[in-house]
């Protein structure tokens, strides 16, 4: 049974910083590429970054380039998001998902965490 569980979520003041992380188990890790994607009341959920199996090939939103970044570590079955310089909009659920390669297009997932939020106060 695969399982994603992501934490490090919370409250923080705008210009802070958050790093969230996502266990996986029941799956051969290294073999999924991973992604982060963030959901707000109302709206799509929306690609916010993903990473090769290996971890050699990136992709964000433009909306997060500079300012989000997304590594993993295969030994502990983890992926992480680190969040700097947050904003207000950065406020949303955020959830990680496992697939078979890098997409924008939730579709295009597998397995998904319960998510996560981060409220990100002016």
């Amino acid at each position: 049974q695969v399982q994603l569980v992501e934490s490090g979520g919370g409250l923080v003041q705008a210009g802070g910083s958050l790093r969230l992380s996502c266990a996986a188990t029941g799956l051969t890790f290294r073999s999924y590429a991973m992604g982060w994607f963030r959901q707000t009341p109302g709206k799509e959920r929306e690609f916010v970054a993903g990473i090769s199996g290996s971890g050699l090939t990136t992709v964000y939103a433009d909306s997060v380039k500079g300012q989000f970044t997304i590594t993993r570590d295969n030994a502990v079955n983890t992926v992480y998001l680190q969040m700097n310089t947050l904003k207000p909009e950065d406020t949303a659920v955020y959830y990680c998902a496992a697939g078979a390669r890098i997409s924008v297009v939730t579709n295009e997932y597998l397995y998904w965490g319960q998510g996560t939020q981060v409220t990100v106060s002016s």
